[in-house]
């Protein structure tokens, strides 16, 4: 009796065991995702993701006057990042104004915004002489760079800006004279309808 009755006891757990065998085999179904969940990435990648549009913003000028970015609306952008105390930002300001001054006939606009205080900018400023409007604010002013989607790590740090608000790319760290022809070229090229915004998205990439 107790050999018959260890023998099904047996029987019993191998067929638990072959029946836990044959449930690891079988395939997990993941979960349907619903039809509109799946399309909507599809249909977006058919029309093309918007790229980030800068939002309007106001900073004090050197006069302490708030100054609106959609007054430069129209004209492409040039936004260049900048403190008093950064040695790199202030090599960049001669080239900067050299480049506004042949520019702007071009529809191009170079403006700076200083991370800084307002009176230490106003007073290096009258060194400067700046040919292109400089806006100031400290916390304001990052709060404009990450507006855009961008973190702002150091400076200095330029971001260029379509006629109509579009971030088309932005070059970190200090930019030389080449970058500054290259920005031009592509913004001409952009303007002729040589290349479209994409095209022109990917050509401002800086390494």
């Amino acid at each position: 009796m107790q050999r018959s009755f260890l023998f099904l006891a047996v029987a019993f757990v191998a067929l638990m065991a072959g029946a836990l065998f044959y449930a690891a085999r079988l395939p997990v179904q993941a979960p349907e995702t619903p039809a509109q969940e799946t399309a909507a990435p599809a249909a977006a990648a058919e029309a093309g993701a918007a790229a980030p549009v800068f939002m309007d913003f106001s900073l004090p000028d050197l006069a302490g006057q708030p100054r609106e970015f959609s007054e430069w609306r129209g004209k492409h952008t040039v936004l260049n990042f900048w403190a008093t105390w950064c040695a790199p930002c202030l090599r960049e300001i001669p080239l900067l104004k050299t480049f506004h001054e042949e520019q702007s006939a071009n529809g191009i606009q170079v403006i700076g915004i200083a991370v800084d205080d307002q009176e230490m900018v106003e007073m290096f400023a009258e060194e400067a002489q700046f040919n292109y409007p400089v806006l100031i604010g400290q916390e304001d002013a990052m709060a404009v760079a990450e507006s855009s989607g961008m973190e702002l790590i150091g400076m200095p740090f330029t971001m260029i800006v379509a006629e109509d608000g579009e971030l088309l790319n932005a070059h970190f760290g200090e930019i030389v004279e080449a970058d500054l022809d290259h920005i031009a070229e592509v913004l001409r090229m952009l303007d002729a309808g040589e290349i479209d915004r994409d095209s022109a998205r990917t050509a401002l990439k800086f390494p």
